[in-house]
């Protein structure tokens, strides 16, 4: 698009029609539910359009609207919102399909260990179709790098907290690359400039305004950004004062939060309430309204066909071999994700080995938050994530059962032979995987870290308690604890599996009144320990490994059950809103700079 402002009047000139996404949205509005307070409206009746080789910014103050515009024109609105209005691409209703658009957020989610080399080239892996060879796919996650002025850090590792790596600009720019691998003519950037000093912010913007410079492809790209246009506030009776920051005072202009200052600061004392009405009625009485919504009907109008089928990403064998992969090398490298465990391991396997050293025969009865940014942008499926992960933590967890077991197990004399070593870091290599099983199905549920170690622990606890170790089976509760819970922990199937490794063909010496005895395991598992002996301890093993595939199986169905309601609730919340006065100008209506 092209566009000249001459004495206040802007004149657009379409582009040709050769190659390209037209996006339009017409009188589009979105509510969404807030708790108590029942449903706000986010943007209303907010009409515009973007255009290949068009850089469309979206301005506006923090809680504006800004990303639920984004949202609402790729198709990712959350499952509270309800909306209404037009959207369309090309002038039709069609889904936007993996490798035309690409959507990049405000959090760079990525892998701290990787190198910016290594990144780009997994990425390229998972993107970019089995038919081509892997050095054309190295050839052109190195032309994207080299595209976003990155080519410096190539070798150098990403970082995050706690590890020195590349700056924030450059994260965000490796953020770009990742989705254009895949040279979408889309492309939606949620706030590419926040948390960025004027340097970086400048630099990000200017290489992804060049983009179509250098790959040739007359890209649309809609970004959200905190960058005002002078010129139009200055038309419509706030001008920026002399001496003052242009982007903090037009965002003070429209944003309620700032109400008390705008009154001092601007000489008329005009409340913002009032400002943003103004600013309101004067944009819709506009002649730059006015030729937005004609370009929307021309655009329409126009017969710019489907869009042309991208082809298809790498196929499902190669998204897990690569995933196994670069799941593989991350846990090599990120000290906090086995080998602190191991370590931690090892030390409690010391401690128990010296408590417990030589514990003998005798027997006396006496009363334990990589996958939306890449999945939502159809990287890959979930069923290819859950495999890679369960490959690439197999060695780690092999290691960690195997190292501190030996360690506690022989110094604490219990029976020798390489069979009941082997069970006994079997459990606990089953065990461990149960336990991540069941932290991924928490959070595919719980929203943030906290509440979902906080539910873990919980959900961990009720199986301890119900599982048969603080009380005998025959002791608990009937109803909840013995029916269902004592049956559906796995702490009952590796203590009965354990027990049972341990006390088996054994015979313990008792001191009784009468002189000593002899029991016999069995009889302490049967007797004593209220153990089932109906089965053997392979059969407690078999269990906990079904439970690791029905875990694992119950994570995929969250996530699918998740996907394949969405469109239904999304359909279902999608009713008109009533149509109220419009109260708050929502930026993104301002044409484009």
């Amino acid at each position: 698009m092209q566009s000249n402002n001459r004495g206040g009047n802007i004149v657009r000139t379409m582009v040709p029609e050769e190659t390209g996404v037209f996006l339009t949205w017409e009188d589009l509005w979105v509510t969404v539910t807030n708790g108590k307070e029942g449903r706000k409206s986010i943007l209303e009746g907010v009409t515009g359009y973007a255009q290949p080789g068009e850089l469309l910014a979206i301005m506006g103050p923090s809680g504006c609207g800004k990303s639920t515009l984004l949202d609402a024109l790729a198709g990712r609105s959350g499952s509270n919102t309800r909306q209404s209005g037009e959207i369309l691409i090309n002038g039709l209703k069609q889904k936007l399909g993996f490798g035309t658009s690409a959507y990049v957020t405000q959090d760079d989610n990525l892998m701290t260990t990787l190198t910016v080399r290594e990144a780009m080239y997994y990425s390229a892996q998972l993107q970019l179709p089995d038919s081509m060879s892997k050095s054309k796919k190295k050839e052109i996650a190195c032309i994207t790098i080299k595209e976003m002025g990155l080519e410096d850090a190539m070798d150098t590792r990403i970082g995050g907290s706690g590890a020195k790596g590349i700056s924030s600009g450059q994260k965000r720019r490796v953020s770009i690359c990742i989705e254009i691998l895949t040279r979408p003519k889309l492309l939606f950037l949620d706030e590419p400039t926040s948390g960025l000093d004027s340097a970086a912010s400048y630099y990000v913007m200017s290489r992804i305004a060049s983009l179509h410079k250098r790959d040739g492809i007359r890209r649309t790209i809609i970004a959200s950004i905190h960058q005002p246009s002078s010129e139009f506030f200055a038309t419509k009776g706030f001008p920026c004062p002399t001496l003052q920051n242009p982007s903090d005072h037009f965002l003070k202009t429209i944003n309620k939060d700032f109400g008390k200052d705008l009154e001092q600061a601007l000489d008329g004392g005009i409340p913002t309430e009032e400002a943003i009405n103004s600013l309101t009625r004067s944009y819709k009485s506009s002649e730059i309204h006015q030729e937005v919504r004609r370009q929307v009907s021309e655009i329409c109008k126009r017969d710019w066909g489907a869009l042309e089928k991208k082809r298809n990403h790498a196929g499902f064998v190669t998204h897990c071999l690569v995933l196994t992969r670069r799941s593989f090398v991350n846990m090599y490298r990120d000290i906090g994700y086995y080998w602190l465990r191991l370590a931690i391991y090892v030390a409690l396997a010391i401690g128990l080995a010296t408590v417990f050293y030589d514990v003998g025969t005798s027997y006396a009865y006496a009363s334990i938050q990589v996958f939306d940014r890449e999945r939502l942008n159809g990287h890959y499926g979930t069923a290819a994530f859950i495999i890679s992960n369960s490959f690439s933590a197999v060695p780690y967890l092999l290691l960690i059962s195997l190292i501190p077991g030996a360690i506690a197990y022989y110094p604490s004399g219990l029976q020798k032979g390489a069979e009941h070593f082997l069970f006994f870091a079997a459990i606990i290599f089953a065990c461990m995987m149960l336990v991540e099983s069941l932290m991924m199905i928490v959070a595919s549920i719980v929203p943030n870290l906290l509440m979902g170690i906080i539910t873990g622990a919980g959900v961990q606890g009720l199986m301890m308690l119900g599982g048969g170790i603080f009380r005998y089976p025959n002791d608990l509760l009937k109803p909840f604890w013995k029916y269902p819970l004592y049956y559906i922990s796995f702490h009952k199937y590796a203590y009965q599996g354990l027990f049972k490794n341990e006390f088996e063909k054994l015979t313990f010496s008792i001191d009784e009144a009468g002189g000593p005895t002899n029991i016999s395991g069995k009889e302490i598992l049967r007797n004593k320990l209220q153990m089932e002996m109906g089965y053997s301890k392979w059969v407690d093993l078999a269990i906990l490994l079904g439970m690791v595939v029905l875990y694992r199986l119950l994570f995929l169905g969250f996530i699918k059950t998740t996907e394949m309601i969405k469109p239904f609730v999304t359909t279902f919340m999608s009713a008109p809103p009533k149509q109220t006065t419009q109260v708050m100008v929502n930026p993104s209506t301002a044409p484009s700079v």
